[in-house]
């Protein structure tokens, strides 16, 4: 009996293990990954030999050993052969139709001078129709490499370029977006006569500034909440301009490596097209979208509505965006004491700040994350005060509200625990440290630089995460320009040397943590993306090079050369 009951438990043991056998190889891979360093983003194993996937999901990351028990006859082998991957980044902050209509309009980023700007519009006034609006955006005073001769409160004046488009009216938004340069014909045409006349100013908006000669006559620069002043007349896009912008907008985001994309403020227009192409399979990049604040009716339809977490993690829509102040290069932002290069201005209000307590308030209540940008110091430190009060009045629903400051560019010293102490998230686009921090000293003064801007590792010390971005189409949607900003507080021409207040800057882990798991965090998905774990989404980023190892020059000379969204391989660079 004894020799019996022994081999009946052989048996019985033989049996188990092969059934689990049988039952792990039931488990085979779509993808195996392997032949690179692979960074997880995760504490537990930081770098791993390989992964592999099934159907959208990380099914394994380890070694390549154990990994190869889940290869079988229809599993795909993608041999990095030493190129490098991470999980796939997560833009922080940008605007997702703002990309796509970059690539369609005038794009004015890289342009130098006054003059080259006037030379873009002369050459597309060739094939406009007459009366034919010409738009366009991405030029920076600041950038130059020389001013014109006749400036206005440091700006341009509209004469070069009414004269190459007498029959076309123009209007060229600034690389921020919050102001806009108008010829004399889109002036003409949104019926503003040169002066004012008697009793009544057309040109006094609340929020906002029409930039005026010692005449009082419109120099073709808004600023702020006077764009609409112009922008209220140029036609609306059509529904066929809309989804080439959108489809633009994925495939600029697949060739960048951007997997996820928090949309900074949308309305009526963009939700429909967003739900419009997730119906038609065209949704390739994960979209974490801002209801646009400037809509209060929309909101309150949201509020009553509920959050929207999409199962598929494709369109989610969570969140408000309110916008509060101005940008530092067009001397909007919200300052407490005034810009030291235009004494006596302290940049603009542009959101009463009785509707960020309002929409805190109705935020918690409801469900929704409140996204406020602000840039001065004075604007953060009065969202700061008016989300406490929100906070206090309503402890209840304050254990995990994750509201954030968008950009959170220029804090005052005493504000800059607060965001640990208060659990808001600042969203900080580190490539404009690159491109500002040169002339941003101009307008701040050398004190409130060095103690207050771009303060990335003075946050993460605090004990908040940093969500990274680029804040598309205001800067180039590529993340190795801020990565590399982020580890070096260097322009991108590598000046200066040892970067800008160097104590500030990220360590390379920080930084691609700031781009994955933290922008994860940042819009509650940290559970679902952001690092290679089994279970998450198969979303991932493929480089020609080490960026974590290589030296800090050549940080730059990276390029994303594969891009695996939701388990496929969706771009793939040819030589």
């Amino acid at each position: 009996m004894r020799l019996n009951s022994s081999l009946f438990g052989l048996s019985l043991f033989a049996l188990i293990l092969f059934s689990a056998c049988t039952t792990s190889k039931k488990e085979e891979a779509t993808l195996l990954i392997y032949g690179g360093p692979i960074y997880t983003v995760d504490t537990a194993q930081t770098m791993v030999e390989a992964v592999a996937t099934k159907g959208n999901l990380i099914l394994f990351s380890g070694s390549l050993e154990e990994a190869e028990a889940y290869k079988g006859a229809q599993t795909k082998l993608i041999d990095l052969e030493g190129k490098t991957m991470t999980p796939g980044l997560i833009e922080g902050h940008g605007h997702f139709m703002g990309l796509g209509y970059n690539e369609l309009n005038l794009d004015l980023m890289n342009t130098t001078s006054y003059q080259e700007i006037v030379d873009a519009v002369a050459e597309r006034v060739k094939t406009a129709a007459p009366g034919e609006w010409i738009t366009g955006r991405g030029w920076h005073q600041s950038k130059w490499d020389e001013m014109p001769e006749e400036t206005v409160k440091g700006f341009q004046t509209h004469d070069l370029l009414s004269a190459v488009s007498p029959d076309n009216p123009v209007y060229l938004r600034h690389a921020s977006g919050h102001a806009g340069f108008a010829n004399a014909k889109a002036m003409e045409i949104s019926g503003l006569t040169l002066l004012p006349q008697e009793g009544i100013d057309a040109f006094e908006v609340e929020g906002g500034e029409v930039i005026r000669d010692e005449l009082g006559r419109p120099t073709g620069v808004f600023n702020e909440r006077a764009q609409t002043l112009i922008t209220r007349n140029i036609p609306e896009s059509t529904p066929e301009t809309d989804r080439k912008a959108f489809e633009l907008a994925v495939a600029a985001c697949q060739k960048k490596g951007i997997t996820g994309f928090h949309d900074a403020g949308i309305g009526r227009e963009a939700i429909a097209l967003f739900e419009q192409m997730k119906a038609e399979g065209k949704m390739n990049v994960r979209l974490y979208t801002m209801l646009t604040g400037w809509d209060p009716e929309l909101l309150e339809e949201w509020y009553a509505r509920g959050p929207l977490v999409d199962p598929d993690h494709l369109l989610t829509i969570r969140s408000v965006k309110l916008n509060c102040d101005g940008a530092l290069g067009s001397r909007g932002a919200w300052l407490l004491e005034s810009y030291s290069d235009r004494p006596g201005h302290f940049g603009h209000e542009t959101l009463p700040m009785e509707t960020v307590e309002e929409t805190a308030l109705k935020g918690l209540e409801h469900g929704f994350q409140v996204c406020s940008h602000a840039i001065g110091d004075r604007a953060n430190r009065e969202i700061l005060d008016r989300y406490e009060a929100a906070f206090t009045a309503m402890p209840e629903r304050t254990s995990d509200h994750r509201f954030r400051i968008e950009h959170a560019q220029h804090l005052h010293p005493e504000d800059i625990p607060r965001f640990a102490e208060l659990g808001v998230i600042p969203a900080m686009q580190a490539i404009h440290l690159s491109s500002d921090r040169p002339w941003a000293i101009d307008r701040l003064g050398e004190k409130r630089i060095k103690e207050g801007a771009y303060m990335w590792q003075t946050l993460l010390e605090s004990g908040i995460p940093v969500v990274n971005g680029t804040d598309v189409p205001v800067e180039p949607l590529d993340p190795i320009p801020s990565f590399y900003a982020s580890v070096s507080r260097k322009t991108l021409k590598g000046m200066p040397e040892g970067g800008y207040e160097p104590k500030e800057r990220m360590t390379r882990e920080q930084a691609l943590k700031s781009y994955t798991l933290d922008a994860a965090y940042g819009a509650f998905e940290e559970e679902i993306k952001g690092s290679i774990i089994p279970g998450k989404l198969a979303d991932f980023t493929i480089y020609n090079q080490d960026l974590m190892t290589v030296s800090e020059q050549d940080i730059l000379n990276t390029e994303v050369v594969m891009t695996i969204f939701d388990g496929k391989i969706v771009y793939e660079k040819t030589e």
